[in-house]
């Protein structure tokens, strides 16, 4: 089973923690990997972007001249696609992006991603994280003292308003609870930074 050094908030080792080989030491599924990010990427796209056809833009009700005996070529409206200020033709219209993806394929993608940042020794645990006001500094230290990396993740096991100001103004750095972590953000962080607390509770959540 795999194990990994619990450290305190100035890095020295306080002690070993063993995890759950079921979630951390799996062979990682990179086809179940992949649905996820892809999903999760879809699912961010608000799909909101709009042109308007020709019978959307406003005037052209008229027809610009007669059919015959111009020599110009003819025209019903000058709301035409081919005319400055008119219709899009084939544009965009509202629509939604979203994947559906299966549960166990969502299970077995979070337990390959983090079974290949326990192999790649990109996850670290923090006994804990105690501040008592919001100080960017204090947190910039803890990352200092970890070593950690220029885009680190750090998952909290519950909602700690004052770790999350004192973090949020860090280039590079995120957090996120147990309960809204995806693969897209393990794999995108270069460091995986857990609370002792939610190595538990995402062992309680995927056993």
């Amino acid at each position: 089973m795999p194990k990994l050094s619990v450290f305190d908030e100035k890095g020295k080792k306080v002690s070993d923690l063993t995890l759950a080989e079921e979630i951390f030491a799996i062979e990682p599924n990179v086809s179940a990997m992949h649905l996820c990010v892809v999903g999760h990427l879809a699912n961010k796209r608000q799909g909101t972007q709009s042109t308007k056809t020709r019978s959307e833009v406003r005037g052209g009700g008229r027809k610009p001249w007669r059919q015959k005996g111009t020599g110009r070529a003819r025209h019903g409206s000058i709301r035409s696609p081919q005319w400055v200020g008119g219709g899009v033709a084939l544009g965009p219209k509202p629509r939604t992006y979203k994947k559906s993806i299966n549960k166990k394929v969502r299970r077995l993608a979070m337990k390959s991603a983090l079974s290949s940042k326990v192999a790649a020794e990109e996850m670290l645990v923090l006994d804990k994280f105690t501040l008592e006001e919001i100080k960017t500094k204090e947190i910039v230290k803890v990352l200092s003292a970890l070593e950690t990396g220029r885009k680190t993740l750090i998952v909290l096991p519950e909602k700690d308003d004052i770790i999350y100001r004192s973090a949020r103004n860090i280039e590079g750095v995120k957090t996120t609870l147990v309960n809204t972590l995806n693969v897209y953000d393990i794999l995108n962080c270069d460091t995986l930074l857990v609370l002792k607390d939610a190595v538990a509770k995402i062992e309680e959540v995927y056993v």
